[in-house]
C-alpha cells in the first residue's frame, strides 16, 4: 500500500514563495499530527510522500475540505493570522492524509500540481 500527503495551495492568493512555503508547512506538519501514528511511522519509512496541488479559490478548498472529511480522510485547513502579506483569516491551504494513495487520488487526483 502506497502512502502519501496532498497539501491544496490557493492560486488566487499569489503569496511570495516565502509565504507559501510556510504555509504549506503548517499544513503538513499539522495535519500529520492529527493522524494515526502507525500509519504515520508506515509513511516515514516509505519517504514520507508529498504532493503540492493548486485549487482556484477559497470555495474550490472548502469543497475538498468537505469531500475529505466524507471520505474519512484527515485534513487541516491553515488559517493565516495576517500578520503580513494577507488579511487575518484567510485561509491558505488545505493538506489531506497522510493516507493511502489511492483514496487520496480518486479526491484530488484531476488538480494540477502548484
Amino acid at each position: 500500500m502506497e502512502l502519501k500527503q496532498v497539501i491544496l495551495v490557493r492560486s488566487d492568493l499569489k503569496l511570495s514563495p516565502g509565504k507559501l512555503a510556510v504555509q504549506v508547512a503548517h499544513a503538513a506538519v499539522l495535519c500529520t499530527l492529527k493522524s494515526d501514528k502507525i500509519l504515520i511511522n508506515d509513511w516515514n519509512s516509505r519517504g514520507s510522500k508529498k504532493v503540492v496541488l493548486k485549487v482556484k479559490n477559497e470555495a474550490e478548498l472548502y469543497k475538498f475540505k468537505n469531500e475529505a472529511d466524507q471520505m474519512g480522510l484527515k485534513s487541516y485547513l491553515v488559517t493565516d493570522a495576517g500578520r503580513t502579506e494577507i488579511a487575518p483569516g484567510t485561509e491558505t491551504c488545505l493538506a489531506i492524509g497522510p493516507d493511502q494513495e489511492e483514496k487520496i487520488n480518486r479526491l484530488t487526483g484531476k488538480l494540477d500540481m502548484l
